[in-house]
């Protein structure tokens, strides 16, 4: 007989960070009935000492607080941790959702927004953040100018054996890429790919995606050979790609 209980798979933990409590301790209650871990913070700077502890599956992030704004702690989240981020705002413009998913949130939602949607939004964005390529088997990894990326581990090494830190949004910017070598893939096929929904108004996100992918690949990223513009077209990874195995 086997006495071996079967492993109990953890719900997705979310870091909600919001300074309005009227907002924030309801909006994490419904999140908790929904079947999610929800940990509270009211400033940035209370999140910054929890992701310092602790691991998060997704931060849901206010933009306006007090003391550090949330645009400032999702630049630190995408330069320092693999997490993905979605944007809560209450202003109406579009100059702060394009900001946003410039510097690398995932999604963005507006206050006030129905939970339903929110709800939707999170686990859509939580399915693209650990979907593997269907195509890629999960002890493969792509080469290519000399770097490898293992999807598996999210794990970009350069060619000198270095990893190299790349945020979630950079990860999937830079499959789409080498699933699809020498193709030319325009800025809507892009957003489809690395960040959905209607993220395709604006263009300026995945130009600023490229450009901070291209900092971290090209030897001069002002006058790229790995990832090059097409005029018209969009951008095209301009390398051979390899699929290798990876060791046990």
């Amino acid at each position: 007989m086997n006495d071996t209980a079967p492993a109990r798979i953890l719900p997705p933990t979310l870091l909600l960070v919001d300074d309005e409590a009227s907002l924030r301790e309801p909006l994490g209650e419904y999140l908790s009935r929904q079947g999610f871990g929800v940990v509270q913070c009211s400033s940035a700077a209370e999140a910054r000492s929890r992701l310092r502890d602790d691991r998060f599956d997704l931060v849901l992030l206010d933009i306006m607080m007090p003391g550090e704004d949330g645009l400032s702690l999702c630049r630190h989240l995408v330069e320092a941790q693999d997490v993905p981020v979605i944007f809560l705002t209450a202003r109406g413009e579009a100059t702060d959702r394009i900001v946003g998913l410039e510097i690398g949130a995932d999604d963005y939602v507006v206050k006030p927004f129905e939970p339903r949607e929110l709800v939707a939004r999170i686990r859509s964005v939580l399915r693209r953040a650990t979907r593997l390529p269907a195509s890629s088997p999960e002890n493969e990894a792509f080469e290519f100018e000399g770097w490898c990326l293992d999807p598996l581990k999210r794990r970009l090494i350069d060619p000198e054996g270095a990893v190299v830190a790349i945020s979630s949004v950079e990860f999937r910017l830079l499959m789409a890429f080498l699933e699809h070598p020498r193709q030319v893939l325009n800025r809507d096929r892009l957003l489809d790919m690395v960040q959905g929904r209607e993220a395709h108004l604006f263009d300026r996100a995945v130009d600023n995606q490229v450009s901070r992918l291209r900092r971290k690949v090209e030897v001069d990223s002002r006058n790229p050979q790995i990832i090059q513009t097409v005029w018209g077209g969009g951008y095209m990874l301009a390398a051979d790609v390899r699929r290798v195995a990876l060791e046990d």
